[in-house]
């Protein structure tokens, strides 16, 4: 596999290539997409044997008989993470966007709130919302360009109508990797306001060398009556498409309320997302995380270092995730200039940090995860399009 060849993406239907123009009014056949964050790379050859052999079968019907799918999760997680899992406690909802809904929807009632520490990824607002609940945005302090918890201030926000805090780990966008003092502190905040605690780790396995990721359930055992997991293949491996994750939950009443909604909604999982799990946690999708990583912390200092030689533009340090978050509050420009700069100038389509709520106004997210011909590209555009800051 070479992360340098450089796949055309036009035409496949994909969000990220073929909406640039509809979405951001940047021609397709000169902009860079580096907003969604799914990968310009394939993912490892076995993910693509599985589809061919069901593609060569010829029959797609009812999938039975998960035991391998289930082996291939637990595997992975005690391998790469020291995390042991029982296979009982795993559903497997459509992507993790959905697996947020049914937390929501199975803990929580409608005109509860939930907690988020923002800025944060900004589908958990969206879902949070569309399901009836309030959003409570606990900012995280930005100290000398990192996102730190604090937790004094929060504490003051709460009412008593939270009933649950959702927290990325690793973070997105900031690229953050907790530490386990982090980790304990929230575990401790939710349980002095009696919080359902949700951590999604979809990004736990796309970290920088040099820094490691704490699994939450590792770190706080003594939080399993109010901690539910989520994690899943398709960020680490780009198989997004496939909609597939896993939701783990190891106390009985938690799992089986869980449990009951996702009977009542009549949800069961796709049969190609399965077949593609099972396939990447192997050991040879472990050779091409390892792979990957060191390509991505190549991209990731290459772009900083672009980037933060315009004056008055910052990217916050990558520890996790290949997305890069970039401060351009030291230009002095509002947002609707740097975005001009960025999308109709240097013809790059980013996500908007005002979308990833309270503190990411004067920010923009980068999706990394492409060739490095193309990041290379990318800071040359960018760097003529803040020449006159020189």
């Amino acid at each position: 596999m070479s992360f340098d060849e450089q796949i055309d993406r036009l035409g496949t239907h994909s969000v990220k290539w073929d909406m640039m123009e509809k979405v951001y009014g940047v021609p397709a056949d000169k902009g860079i997409a580096m907003w969604v964050a799914d990968m310009d790379f394939r993912p490892p050859a076995g993910v693509q044997a599985a589809i061919e052999k069901m593609a060569s079968h010829g029959i797609y019907g009812y999938y039975g008989d998960d035991a391998g799918y289930l082996s291939a999760i637990c595997w992975w997680m005690k391998t790469r993470h020291g995390w042991t899992v029982d296979p009982k406690h795993i559903f497997t909802t459509h992507g993790l966007v959905h697996g947020t809904g049914m937390v929501v929807d199975a803990f929580t009632k409608p005109g509860d709130s939930v907690v988020l520490m923002t800025p944060v990824y900004h589908a958990f607002a969206r879902v949070i919302k569309a399901a009836g609940r309030d959003v409570v945005e606990c900012k995280l302090a930005l100290h000398k360009g990192r996102y730190e918890m604090d937790f004094a201030a929060w504490d003051a926000q709460m009412t008593g109508r939270e009933k649950m805090l959702i927290l990325c780990s690793p973070h997105n966008p900031g690229g953050r990797v907790w530490t386990v003092e982090e980790l304990r502190a929230t575990v401790d905040f939710c349980k002095r306001h009696d919080l359902i605690l949700v951590s999604d780790e979809i990004h736990h396995d796309l970290v920088m060398p040099g820094h490691q990721h704490h699994v939450m359930a590792n770190v706080a055992p003594d939080m399993a009556d109010r901690l539910v997991m989520m994690t899943a293949a398709t960020k680490t491996f780009n198989i997004a498409g496939c909609h597939t994750g896993n939701v783990i939950i190891a106390d009985e009443v938690l799992r089986k309320r869980f449990g009951d909604r996702m009977m009542a909604l009549g949800i069961s999982p796709n049969s190609f997302g399965l077949h593609m799990v099972e396939a990447a946690y192997s050991p040879e999708g472990a050779a091409w995380v390892d792979a990957l990583n060191t390509y991505l912390d190549g991209n990731r200092r290459l772009f900083e270092d672009g980037v933060n030689a315009i004056p008055g533009v910052r990217a916050m340090q990558l520890e996790a995730t290949y997305l890069s978050w970039v401060n351009l509050d030291g230009t002095g420009m509002a947002p609707a200039e740097f975005k001009a700069r960025v999308e109709k100038s240097a013809q790059i389509c980013v996500n908007h940090g005002e979308t990833f709520g309270a503190g990411g106004e004067t920010f923009l997210r980068f999706n990394l995860a492409t060739p490095r011909a193309r990041v290379v590209e990318a800071v040359a555009r960018l760097q003529a399009a803040f020449a006159d800051l020189q």
